[in-house]
């Protein structure tokens, strides 16, 4: 059965990326532009696990992953936080939100299907 992933960035050239990555190693991936779409589509589709920017309009990856964690749709969902911060504050944040684990960008392809493989068995 295929994992769902839910892809949530700003940039799309960043979900662009992800979601060829992926989809190249059998994920199906949903992308989101911010963190508020990312709420909505979480709710309708129960995504596997969680990739979420930091800095993005109308609701940032910390403010997601506290929102989504309040949700019952993310029991058990591993959220990966990917930011160009790697400040121990904002990391430490990201891990009291609900974060299971972190990516610094840039990020190449390796550790991106290295960090989801083992967070969601195919």
């Amino acid at each position: 059965m295929t994992k769902t992933i839910l892809a949530i960035d700003d940039s799309a050239s960043v979900r662009l990326m992800v979601k060829m990555t992926l989809s190249g190693a059998g994920y199906t991936v949903v992308e989101a532009a911010d963190g508020e779409q990312g709420l909505e589509i979480a709710r309708s589709c129960r995504p596997d696990a969680v990739l979420t920017d930091q800095n993005m309009p109308r609701l940032d990856g910390i403010g997601f992953i506290r929102k989504f964690r309040q949700m019952q749709e993310s029991e058990g969902v591993p959220v990966v936080f990917i930011s160009t911060e790697s400040d121990s504050g904002v990391v430490q944040q990201a891990r009291s939100a609900g974060a299971t684990g972190w990516i610094v960008k840039p990020f190449d392809q390796e550790k991106l299907l290295s960090v989801v493989g083992k967070l969601v068995k195919l």
